[in-house]
C-alpha cells in the first residue's frame, strides 16, 4: 500500500516505543508475543505504515511482505538508496526492544535529520522485514532470505507453522500473494547501502560502559530438526523394559548436545523447543521433535558439531530401541560487516567500540549482496528473547542521535561504497 499522508511529526524513541508498549503483550509468558501475520504484528505494521505517512515517507509492501518507507530526493529516482531498519515480530515471550528499537530509532532518526535541515542527495528508505526471528514457520529472516533468494520460495510457501498451516495458506489470508514471492533483484540493486541498529543481545556495551557499538560480524549459526521415533503405547499397561519410548532418547540426547557443545570453544547449543507427539500425560510419546540452535564463529567446527550430535543421537536412540531422523531448517555462516562501511561508521561515531554478536539479523543476510552494517544500543541486563530485556531511556535517544548521525554521513554524497 501507498501513503501520501504529510502531517508533520516528530517523535523520541521512548515515546514511540510507548506507542506500542501494550501490542500483543504475552499474559502467560510475560514479555511479548508478536509472530509473523498476527494480530499483534499486523497492528504493529500498521503502526508503523501510519507513522511513516506522517512523516511524508511513500509506503510500499513488495511481494515478500517488506516495509520501504522512503523519503526521495528530488529527482525521485529509488537507486544507491541508504537503507535503515529492522522488524517488529518477536519470539514467544520476547522483549520490548528486539526489533521495534531498531524501527522506532529509524523513524526518530528521519525527524532529527528533518530538524537538521537535511535535504538527502541519496534517496532514504526504512525497511521493516517480516518474520525476522522465525518464531511461526521455523526460518529465521524468512523475508530477507525470500528477498535474496537464499531462501527456496517453494520450500517457504510449504512451510508450517505449530498448527499445520502453511505459509502460502496463511500469506494469503493476510493479503499477500504467495505465487509471487522470492528473490527481489530490483529491490536490491535500489539499495546503496544498508545500517540496522538493534538492541545489544549481551553485556559487551554494559561492561564497557558505552551507549553504542558499531557491529563487526555475526556467528555462524543454524537450526536443525531432530526427531526420534518409538513405540506409542499405553502409560499404565506397557512394563518399563517393553517400552521403546522416545522422550527418555531425547532427555539423554538433549544432555549430550550440551556436553558437545561444551568441547567446541565459543560454540552455543541450545533446544528451546521440545514437542511430543501425541502430547497426552498417560501416554508413551510414538514421536518426539527437538530443535537444535547452533552457532559458532567458524563454519567448520558448526559442521563438526553437527555431525558430532546427529551421530551421537543416533547411538542413543538405539540404546532405548528407537530411531532418528535428523534436518537442517535454516543456516547462516558466519558474516563479516563490510569494512569500508564500518570504518566509515567508526569514523561518524568517534569512540564507538566495535562488537560482534552471536545473535542473527537481516543485515547479516543482506551483507551477501550488498554493504551492510550494524549499531548496537546497550542492554544493562545483557539479556534478550525474554521479557527482562532492557534498554534505557538515555540510551535509546543516543542509539537514534548516533544513527541520524550515520545516515547523515551517508547522505552526504552520492556513491556506492564498495
Amino acid at each position: 500500500m501507498t501513503t501520501s499522508a504529510t502531517t508533520p511529526a516528530t517523535g523520541t524513541v521512548t515515546g514511540l516505543m510507548r506507542d506500542i508498549a501494550g501490542i500483543g503483550t504475552d499474559r502467560h509468558r510475560g514479555g511479548y508475543t508478536r509472530p509473523v501475520f498476527s494480530h499483534a504484528e499486523t497492528e504493529l505494521r500498521g503502526w508503523f505504515i501510519e507513522q511513516a505517512g506522517r512523516r511524508g515517507l511513500d509506503v510500499t509492501t513488495d511481494t515478500n511482505g517488506i516495509l520501504w518507507a522512503w523519503w526521495d530526493t528530488a529527482t525521485g529516482v529509488r537507486k544507491d538508496a541508504v537503507v535503515t531498519g529492522s522488524h517488529l515480530d518477536s519470539v514467544p515471550g520476547g522483549g520490548e526492544y528486539d526489533g521495534p528499537l531498531g524501527v522506532a530509532s529509524a523513524l526518530a532518526a528521519v525527524d532529527i535529520l528533518k530538524s537538521r535541515g537535511v535535504r538527502p542527495r541519496r534517496p532514504l528508505a526504512i525497511a521493516v522485514f517480516p518474520e525476522e526471528e522465525g518464531s511461526r514457520f521455523g526460518v529465521a529472516c524468512l523475508g530477507s532470505r525470500l528477498l535474496t533468494g537464499a531462501l527456496d520460495p517453494d520450500k517457504a510457501r510449504n512451510l508450517r507453522d505449530a498448527d499445520g498451516n502453511t505459509y502460502a495458506d496463511v500469506a494469503a489470508a493476510n493479503g499477500q500473494d504467495p505465487r509471487f514471492i522470492g528473490p527481489d533483484r530490483k529491490a536490491l540493486q535500489q539499495i546503496g547501502v544498508f545500517v540496522e541498529l538493534h538492541v545489544e543481545q549481551g553485556r559487551g556495551l554494559a561492561d564497557l560502559g558505552r551507549p553504542v557499538a558499531v557491529g563487526s560480524s555475526i556467528l555462524g549459526h543454524g537450526r536443525w530438526k531432530l526427531s526420534v521415533h518409538g513405540q506409542g503405547n499405553h502409560a499404565g499397561t506397557t512394563l518399563m523394559q517393553d517400552r521403546k519410548d522416545p522422550m527418555i532418547a531425547a532427555a539423554k540426547i538433549m544432555l549430550g548436545i550440551r556436553d558437545t557443545a561444551r568441547n567446541y570453544r565459543d560454540a552455543r547449543a541450545t533446544v528451546g523447543r521440545l514437542q511430543p507427539v501425541p502430547g497426552g500425560t498417560n501416554v508413551i510419546a510414538s514421536r518426539v521433535d527437538l530443535w537444535i540452535d547452533l552457532r559458532h564463529p567458524r563454519d567448520e567446527v558448526t559442521a563438526a558439531l553437527v555431525e558430532s550430535i546427529h551421530l551421537n543421537a543416533q547411538v542413543i536412540a538405539a540404546e532405548e530401541g528407537c530411531t532418528v531422523s535428523f534436518g537442517t531448517e535454516s543456516l547462516s555462516p558466519t558474516v563479516h560487516f563490510d569494512t569500508g562501511l564500518r570504518d566509515e561508521l567508526q569514523a561518524l561515531l568517534p569512540g564507538a567500540p566495535v562488537l560482534d554478536t552471536g545473535a542473527g539479523h537481516d543485515a547479516g543476510v543482506l551483507a551477501g549482496h550488498l554493504p551492510t552494517a550494524m549499531l548496537f544500543v546497550r542492554n544493562p541486563t545483557g539479556i534478550s528473547h525474554s521479557p527482562e530485556e532492557l534498554v534505557e531511556d538515555h540510551d535509546a535517544e543516543a542509539g537514534a542521535g548516533a544513527l541520524a548521525d550515520v545516515l547523515a554521513g551517508l547522505l552526504g554524497e552520492a556513491r556506492v561504497i564498495g
